[in-house]
């Protein structure tokens, strides 16, 4: 399982292998398919519900595009969480194919493309591509920026860079994080090489093609003074210190077989045939080091590291070339690691048995699906012991958009009122009328925190779950009947809040 060359020296790409490659992908989707309805929603999923509700160019906290794609998948599947979850099933299987053209493209036969395209199997692809987020297209966009930059670095073929131009250009309208993933990659050109690249009339057309196509979105920055710079500041305060402690060690907990995408590391940096894109582990390096700067999330760089272990897969496969035992000791690595990625992200212990297990102590994507229908009952519990007035002039009000999703989805047929919320984007739907002037909020806060936001406050009890799931809703969330002293106008921009 080697690369092939061409007669001028440059690796040749061996035939796709549609049957490996495809059977892994398609399982993948028909996993997520199969497991899609099992749990509830996630908190995301809740909130770009209600984006959807609410189609623009743009949020004060992401782009348009996952929430208007939930939005269509609710139109033409129905209102469920099912519905939802399918697009992502989707993509995972692409994520696979496209991991193995980025082993083709580096010289990969059918062993290493079938590697490269099991790193969908890992807990961190798994996760982003069962709930309806933001991560799973971004995982397509860095693959996909990536596969057209090994085309032209690799292979000579400038007018590539068009293409990654047009794919960065699109994910600017999922997720802004492809620019790091731009910088990085022009920073490890400059470093490394071939500096020469940079003069590319195609490379600069293909920036221009990413500037021309997510014009609109980046309009809406420059209009709304830059919300989502605010956004990433107040990300960086509220978790900072966790992210940057935690970056390091998650590296190795992203994918499934971290040999694979370090192989994939060592080897562009010291075998000659890969010199021209030696700039992608610079780049990752790069990412690295920016990112505990900014204090950015942990997982960020997953599309440039899925990468890495796309191409690590050819050199992995050269090694095993001949060697039953190893190949053995890979294989029997690929199914543990794609075991536990499926039992670490993905709904396959019952939900009665969730309380205390690994997957839903370690992975938050996992016990955030718990819930929400129990809390959304225990408000409206609440709300039906108020007397017939104060129901009148009610409204709900919460501390963070998962409850404020939740209320609007199972809510409304046990005749609650209307929710708002000064999280986010949320911020913009509101102020209520002043004439509502009871407030039945779901509030993360202390005594202290909620008095000062609304006067005079019952509390009502914390927040609980049948199946005695541990998340951010038991830890912290409470239920309160508050009589506001001022009108919700001159209220309102002291609850908005970013996180």
């Amino acid at each position: 399982m080697t690369e092939t060359l061409t007669p001028r020296g440059e690796i040749g790409r061996r035939p796709m292998a549609w049957v490996p490659v495809g059977l892994i992908a398609v399982a993948a989707t028909l996993l997520l398919l199969a497991t899609a309805g099992r749990y509830g929603y996630h908190r995301d999923e809740l909130y770009f519900r209600m984006l959807g509700d609410h189609p623009a160019w743009g949020y004060v906290d992401q782009p348009p595009f996952t929430p208007l794609l939930d939005r269509l998948a609710i139109e033409l599947l129905g209102d469920s969480v099912w519905a939802i979850r399918v697009p992502g099933a989707l993509m995972i299987g692409l994520a696979a194919v496209l991991a193995a053209a980025l082993a083709r493209e580096v010289g990969g036969g059918a062993g290493a493309q079938s590697l490269a395209a099991s790193v969908v199997f890992g807990t961190f692809p798994l996760s982003a591509a069962h709930v309806g987020s933001t991560a799973a297209p971004d995982l397509l966009v860095w693959l996909g920026v990536l596969l057209f930059a090994v085309r032209a670095l690799l292979h000579d073929r400038p007018r590539a860079w068009l293409g990654a131009g047009l794919v960065a250009g699109l994910g600017l309208y999922n997720k802004h994080l492809v620019v790091l993933l731009l910088l990085c990659l022009a920073g490890g050109l400059l470093l490394v090489g071939p500096r020469r690249v940079l003069r590319s009339p195609w490379l600069w057309a293909g920036v221009a093609v990413a500037l021309l196509v997510g014009l609109p979105n980046l309009i809406y920055q420059v209009v709304n003074d830059f919300p989502q710079a605010e956004m990433a500041r107040a990300l960086a305060e509220d978790k900072g210190d966790e992210s940057r402690v935690l970056l390091l060690p998650f590296q190795f907990a992203l994918l499934s077989l971290p040999p694979v995408w370090i192989a994939g590391i060592v080897a562009l940096l010291r075998d000659p045939a890969w010199r021209p894109i030696r700039a992608l582990p610079v780049a990752y390096l790069l990412m690295l080091v920016l990112l505990l700067l900014i204090a950015g999330q942990p997982y960020y760089p997953l599309g440039l590291l899925a990468a890495l272990y796309a191409i690590g897969a050819v050199p992995t496969v050269r090694w095993l070339a001949g060697r039953r035992a190893r190949l053995g000791w890979l294989v029997a690595g690929v199914v543990i690691f794609s075991v536990v990625g499926i039992g670490m992200s993905l709904p396959v212990i019952p939900e009665d048995r969730l309380a205390g297990s690994i997957a839903a102590e370690a992975n938050q994507t996992v016990s955030d699906q718990v819930g929400w229908p129990d809390y959304v009952a225990q408000v409206a519990a609440v709300f039906r012991a108020l007397p017939a007035g104060e129901q009148a002039r009610a409204v709900l009000f919460t501390s963070n958009y998962g409850e404020a999703g939740a209320l609007d989805r199972f809510g409304r047929p046990l005749g609650l009122p209307e929710v708002y919320s000064g999280h986010n984007e949320l911020h913009h739907y509101g102020p209520p009328p002043d004439d509502k002037t009871v407030v039945l909020a779901v509030l993360q806060a202390g005594p202290a925190r909620v008095a000062e936001m609304f006067g005079t406050c019952t509390e009502h009890g914390a927040l609980r779950n049948a199946a005695g799931v541990e998340n951010e809703e038991t830890e912290d969330a409470h239920i309160y009947v508050c009589h506001p002293t001022e009108p919700w106008h001159t209220l309102w921009p002291s609850l908005q809040h970013y996180s």
